[in-house]
């Protein structure tokens, strides 16, 4: 599987572009990251929640995050049964999951904000931070996704749903995991449990 290293060459060369796709988008400007190339500031993003309100930076800052972007009718939609164990497990310990609905392949969620969340809760008992349904990929995708893409290249980009990213305490992207790689999996559950191991920054 592909280390950040690997794609860190080519990162600020990609950043470029990504930016100035978003530049090409209406309204993209304010979503911009303002970051190094290598580092997201979570207070630089947009975080709609699916219940409407506003996801607090300060809920990921100095977390190890596991982002995933979700859908309601997939193959892969029984992971948020893992997903919601992994959060349960390890959210004393740093540890955050984020589910970004998308319905961006397959047409997998094509609910209302409102439909997926009571979905995520009366089948799977999901309490982790939702975003409210967001592209994860192209020039419209949401910023935290164009910021991922930056630095890993076309290697982390989601080619499905239920796509991983995991991003340190320290707001470097550690690694990612293709949509086959269950919550369970002992390649993730390593990955996160370095992650939580690392110091969180001094403020």
């Amino acid at each position: 599987m592909p280390t950040i290293r690997d794609a860190a060459q080519s990162a600020a060369v990609t950043l470029s572009a990504v930016l100035m796709l978003s530049a090409a988008v209406p309204g993209a400007a304010a979503d911009s990251i303002s970051t190094a190339p290598d580092t997201l500031d979570w207070a630089s993003l947009p975080l709609p929640a699916i219940d409407g309100g506003t996801l607090a930076p300060d809920a990921f800052r100095g977390k190890a995050v596991l982002v995933v972007n979700t859908a309601s009718q997939c193959g892969y939609t029984g992971q948020y049964e893992g997903l919601q164990k992994l959060w349960a497990g390890r959210r004393d310990r740093g540890l955050v999951v984020l589910g970004v609905p998308s319905n961006d392949f397959g047409g997998q969620e094509p609910g209302s904000n409102a439909q997926v969340a009571s979905f995520c809760e009366l089948n799977y008992g999901v309490d982790f931070p939702l975003m409210e349904k967001q592209s994860v990929t192209g020039p419209q995708a949401h910023p935290l996704y164009r910021w991922a893409a930056a630095v890993t290249g076309p290697q982390g980009v989601p080619r499905w749903n239920f796509h991983k990213i995991l991003i340190g305490r320290d707001g470097r992207l550690v690694e990612w995991f293709g949509s086959p790689v269950t919550p369970e999996s002992a390649t993730l559950t390593a990955a996160v449990d370095k992650a939580l191991a690392q110091p969180a920054p001094g403020p």
